[in-house]
């Protein structure tokens, strides 16, 4: 039998109808939120995501404003326009795209944004609140799985719980996040000892390690609920084949763009699981929906009594 799907377009469609009611009431009191968008020099990837993210804005009414520096700017000049952005009143959310270049030094950049406008939740403060389970920006990726198990009826409380990847970005947040929902949680990474063995006892997988397909079968217990935040393009021949061998289809989009986007979990844990998330079209849409839903809290947060309360808590 095989898994269900975890459709994150369909997802993220219901939260962007909820975020449509708050940003109404909020424009109403006379507050429109507003999200700046800074990308340094003219890396193609980069351009594609944030573009993403301003169309968003655009579908969703929040106001957007797109800060294109060259790729020489400084650490100093980049500081510059940070600060500006933190004084403005019409900004609630400062979204720094990465990677920057070289001579940039990113974590005194992402350190310099203030945490009230930290819309993708990695300011120390921020993190710190997490930690504590106080009210905070949360990391954009662990909060959308978030939503996606919860808007799934997956169950969290007391479920066994294993998170595969320590980034600050993606695996520790989850690993807060799953715990303050009651879960028992597991943090696994390169130098764990037999991972296949610790990932088989989690009724929840959340593979976020950056290795494509790394996750197999032989990870999933039976049943379990398997969330797949990696998104690596293959272009190698022989790897696509290696992961797509039962996926025609796959296959045959691989030869004609040259390359396929695979996740961290190998598409034959379909045949083992009870649940997953695809890739794309999974964890991803959840991304920049909570990027959204960030700047619309951080626009409540920031403007205190003004702002009409939340229509449902995203947290």
């Amino acid at each position: 039998m095989s898994a269900r799907i975890l459709n994150g377009n369909a997802i993220r469609d219901q939260i962007y109808l909820e975020l449509q009611a708050e940003i109404a009431a909020l424009g109403a009191a006379g507050i429109r939120p507003g999200l700046a968008a800074v990308r340094v020099g003219d890396d193609p990837a980069s351009k594609l995501y944030v573009n993403s993210k301003i169309a968003a804005c655009e579908k969703l009414g929040l106001a957007s404003f797109h800060i294109t520096p060259p790729a020489s700017t400084t650490t100093e000049e980049l500081l510059a326009i940070v600060n500006e952005l933190n004084s403005r009143d019409d900004v609630d959310g400062i979204l720094v795209q990465m990677p920057l270049p070289k001579q940039i030094d990113s974590k005194k950049i992402l350190d310099a944004v203030i945490p009230a406008k930290d819309v993708d939740g990695f300011h120390p403060v921020n993190v710190g609140h997490l930690v504590a389970g106080r009210p905070a920006l949360v990391a954009c990726t662990p909060a959308g799985v978030m939503e996606i198990l919860r808007r799934s009826n997956i169950p969290i409380e007391g479920a066994n719980a294993v998170v595969i990847g320590r980034s600050d970005i993606v695996g520790k947040p989850q690993a807060l996040l799953l715990l303050h929902a009651n879960a028992t949680v597991t943090i696994c990474h390169s130098k764990s000892k037999d991972l296949p063995g610790i990932a088989r006892r989690a009724d929840i997988i959340v593979a976020a390690i950056g290795k494509a397909a790394m996750v197999t079968p032989d990870f999933v217990k039976p049943g379990a609920t398997v969330i797949d935040v990696g998104q690596i393009v293959i272009h190698d021949a022989a790897e696509a084949e290696r992961i797509f061998a039962k996926f025609p289809d796959k296959l045959q989009a691989f030869r004609t763009k040259g390359s396929v986007l695979a996740g961290d979990v190998h598409p034959e844990v379909v045949e083992v699981a009870g649940a997953y998330t695809p890739v794309p079209g999974g964890v991803g849409p959840l991304t920049i929906a909570m990027l959204m839903s960030n700047t619309v809290k951080a626009a409540r947060m920031r403007r205190g009594a003004r702002a009409p309360a939340a229509a449902a808590s995203r947290n």
